[in-house]
């Protein structure tokens, strides 16, 4: 007996867990928005991340490379340009902690063509490894955030992206060098715009004290190059101080660079030509003892020198040294006629002068130009093998976009999108369904404290009954009832047991036993067959009532999971027959049309099979509760007859019984 009550009591407390575990993950489904992942902030409703991998799977590159700025294109294949602002002030570009913002600036964002660059300053790169970021964008309420002049260290003095058309070259670094001349823009260049030289108009570097040279200077020199044709000694960067300076070029297609100095000229060349037409990173590092020539991130030569002191001007696509002095015509002098009879002076002949060096011919480069950068350090060569394979077309195995994630907030993304479509109607079902779906909750949380207080209260009298139900006599006044009661509980323990179905079918048998017995001596106090009858019937109608104390209100629960759902369709059927009829009216047969209002119609269902789910699962639950509780109600009623017939039915075997028995005689 004990150990079946301690069963049932347990099942009944972990069907208590099942279904709070069961109701809190809906409660979270129903709660929950899209993504459970960090969020840098909700008022950005789109991110996507970035991956830039050196490894062996990527860009393979196993030199050190350190904080760099990073090129990020965005295409329509990558990028929903219509979510984002149409000038791209909207986007942010966090660290992979999904909490520290990098510095960024935007080159080119052409919403309309579905392209932009975007330079990212990603700290701390490593060879060999992936580095993670995140871009964020659609915030309609953003504001611009780049910085150009924070996207690159203090090192770097001199970054032009061509951009500027008719005006001088802008620098976007903090070092302020902006060109002293304007260039020749070329669209469709190698990062978006780029420099056009035609051999008759170079770009001017300023003499800044930033860019002025020392004997031994550190210099990185990069910039991605596609010659129109091939030309001999062909200077793409020219900087001349007296007899000391650095030239960049191609000798018909072959990439080099060239030293001066009072010692004389220096030149390291590729060892081999790149083809006309194409587009090259060509990039120069001095370390002050070594210059090193790289061609595509890979280098090609390399001159043991260093570069000499320099603080004049620099020109890009053309040669910067001075124009050669005029020379003066020699003026012959009258010859000497010596005088009659003496002989002519004999002076010796001058020396012929060595014949000095030829110097090289040079020529002014022709073709285009883009992103020039100048250092004041030497990169390390993972640096310029990143800004070779990031800044190429070709950029895959270095980095790469995920798909887009969307925001964790209902008010944005894809579902605002469908609670904007939906139409009045659908509203009014909505409505109806969430007070059905809120008065269910109710019934729900209602019953649950119910029936686990009554079960609480069954438990606890029936622990007190089986201490007295042995002597059903010891009960046969009320005075004597409460005495009993209040000998076996406390009275907080009364309070909970008077709460007791089965407390109450008790009392009621009882109320029916000392009704019969009031005035009857102690010696004749029994009861023939009909009277224990009449009161089974007695109970049998206190139990009807407490079934429908346990029942009551549940039919509210059978009305949400059958008519939910029906509603729910109702409200579907008719978002997309207006819908269709929107279409109809307009003409504009697309997806675009079409899809919001069905998808804004489908809400009613899922609002429908919102409310039904939950209730049909509390339904089921309850009813299984409750039909415990009834049993346990019917298995008392008839274990307290069982007793009442025990103690006081009659029978004509007792002599007491039939002496004091009416009846007997007959």
């Amino acid at each position: 007996m004990v150990s079946v009550k301690g069963l049932r009591a347990m099942g009944r407390k972990g069907a208590g867990s099942v279904l709070a575990v069961m109701l809190g993950l809906l409660a979270g489904l129903t709660m929950l928005p899209g993504s459970a992942k960090a969020w840098w902030n909700d008022e950005w409703t789109l991110r996507k991340q970035l991956t830039i991998d050196t490894g062996a799977n990527g860009a393979g590159i196993t030199d050190p490379i350190g904080t760099s700025p990073v090129l990020i294109r965005l295409h329509s294949g990558n990028f929903q340009f219509e979510a984002a602002k149409p000038d791209g002030t909207d986007l942010r570009f966090v660290a992979d902690d999904d909490t520290t913002p990098l510095k960024y600036h935007v080159e080119k964002f052409d919403s309309l063509m579905g392209e932009a660059f975007v330079w990212v300053s990603v700290p701390d790169l490593k060879p060999g490894a992936q580095a993670k970021l995140w871009l964020y964008y659609a915030n309609p309420n953003a504001g611009g955030a780049e910085e150009a002049k924070a996207s690159y260290d203090p090192d770097t003095l001199l970054v032009y992206h061509f951009t500027e058309n008719g005006l001088p070259v802008r620098d976007y670094t903090t070092w302020n060098n902006t060109a002293q001349t304007a260039g020749v823009t070329a669209d469709g260049s190698m990062i978006g715009r780029g420099l056009r030289l035609d051999g008759q108009t170079p770009v001017t570097l300023p003499a800044s004290a930033s860019l002025a040279f020392g004997n031994g200077a550190a210099l990185t020199w990069s910039a991605w190059v596609k010659s129109a044709a091939d030309q001999p000694n062909a200077l793409i960067y020219s900087r001349r101080d007296g007899v000391s300076g650095l030239d960049i070029g191609m000798d018909n297609g072959v990439p080099f660079v060239e030293l001066r100095s009072g010692f004389g000229l220096l030149r390291g060349a590729a060892p081999a030509a790149v083809a006309a037409g194409s587009w090259h990173h060509i990039a120069v590092t001095a370390d002050g003892t070594h210059v090193r020539l790289y061609v595509d991130g890979l280098p090609q030569a390399e001159i043991a020198g260093a570069i000499a002191a320099m603080n004049t001007p620099a020109l890009i696509g053309a040669d910067a040294a001075p124009p050669p002095a005029p020379v003066a015509e020699a003026v012959a002098e009258p010859a000497v006629v010596p005088a009659e009879g003496t002989a002519p002076a004999t002076e010796p002949a001058p020396e012929a002068a060595a014949p000095a060096p030829a110097a090289p011919h040079y020529s002014a480069f022709v073709g285009e130009l883009d992103e020039l950068q100048i250092a004041k350090v030497a990169r390390p060569a993972g640096f310029i093998r990143l800004a070779a394979l990031g800044q190429g077309g070709d950029s895959a195995k270095l980095l790469s976009l995920s798909v887009d994630e969307e925001t964790a907030s209902w008010l944005t993304g894809y579902f605002a999108v469908i609670v904007k479509s939906v139409t009045l109607d659908a509203w009014v079902v909505i409505g109806i369904l969430a007070v059905m779906a809120v008065i269910s909750w109710i019934v729900v949380a209602a019953k649950l404290s119910y029936v686990g207080g009554q079960q609480k209260a069954n438990r606890r009298f029936l622990e007190a009954y089986d201490e007295f139900a042995s002597d059903l006599s010891a009960l046969e006044t009320k005075s004597a009832e409460a005495g009993v009661l209040a000998a076996h509980l406390s009275k907080a323990e009364l309070r909970l047991v008077h709460r007791s179905a089965l407390y109450r079918v008790f009392h009621a048998g009882l109320h029916e036993i000392q009704r019969r017995f009031a005035g009857t001596p102690e010696g004749q106090r029994w009861l023939r067959v009909e009277s224990i009858t009449a009161i089974r019937a007695s109970l049998d109608a206190v139990v009807v009532r407490e079934t429908q104390k346990l029942n009551r209100q549940i039919v509210i629960l059978t009305i949400a999971i059958s008519g939910g759902p029906f509603l729910g369709l109702l409200g579907t059927v008719v978002g997309v027959m207006i819908t269709f009829a929107a279409i109809a009216a307009s003409g504009d047969v697309n997806v675009n049309a079409i899809a919001p209002g069905i998808a804004a119609a489908l809400l009613a269902t899922v609002a429908g099979l919102g409310v039904a789910i939950p209730a049909l699962f509390a339904y089921n639950y309850l009813n299984s509760r409750i039909k415990d509780a009834t049993a346990d109600i019917h298995v008392f009623v008839d274990e307290f007859i069982s007793r009442v017939a025990e103690f006081y039915a009659w029978s004509p075997e007792v002599p007491a019984q039939r002496a004091g028995d009416p009846l007997a005689a007959e």
